[in-house]
């Protein structure tokens, strides 16, 4: 099997994938990532992870290349929340998810010449109730704005985190066992100290 390369610009995914020792290559893939109406939330996080793999080794020369995407969705009452549009929008975000479970979706996609398998990790995340002065105070950090759910938790974010059931990796944004299980059945290297 040929090179890895990752479809994704987000540090987060590049920063796990090398905790696993993969030797990968950075694709900057460009796909709409618009839910379709009526479309359940764990068919569009598996939908967007297939195409961001599919739409990198489309612009890969080497056909024997594989190219690993992945995407990640918070979920409350069935609502997919997407990166807050402002600050009223991340506010309302921190709000909803006060005192709550919510889920986090997150589907790796791994695409080769031959084949695209994907893979969906459901996990459940709690917060503990988050005041309005200490909401606003985390949104001025700047963390949470680019943020899908309005919140890291990888970063400062952990600290509204009261339970996690299921993948800390994958609500960070890459399942790595999981991942780890793809690049296997494709024949890739993992577990390498030269990985990027």
């Amino acid at each position: 099997m040929g090179a890895l390369y990752l479809a994704s610009t987000s540090p987060r995914r590049r920063e796990l994938l090398a905790q696993i020792g993969a030797p990968f290559s950075l694709l900057n893939v460009d796909i709409d990532e618009s839910l379709l109406p009526g479309e359940a939330p764990e068919v569009y996080v598996q939908r967007l992870a297939r195409e961001k793999a599919q739409a990198g080794f489309a612009a890969l020369a080497d056909s024997n290349a594989c190219v690993l995407g992945a995407d990640t969705s918070v979920v409350l009452d069935d609502q997919v929340l997407g990166k807050p549009a402002g600050r009223g929008e991340g506010l309302a975000m921190l709000a909803a998810l006060s005192g709550r479970a919510h889920r986090v979706l997150t589907a790796v996609a791994l695409r080769s010449r031959d084949a695209c398998e994907v893979r969906l990790v459901a996990s459940e995340v709690r917060f503990r109730q988050i005041g309005d002065a200490e909401a606003a105070a985390y949104w001025d950090s700047g963390e949470p704005c680019d943020k899908a759910g309005g919140y890291a938790i990888q970063g400062w974010g952990a600290v509204f985190v009261s339970q996690l059931h299921g993948s800390y990796s994958a609500v960070v944004g890459l399942p790595l066992c999981e991942t780890a299980q793809l690049l296997d059945a494709f024949g890739l290297k993992r577990w390498c100290s030269s990985a990027s």
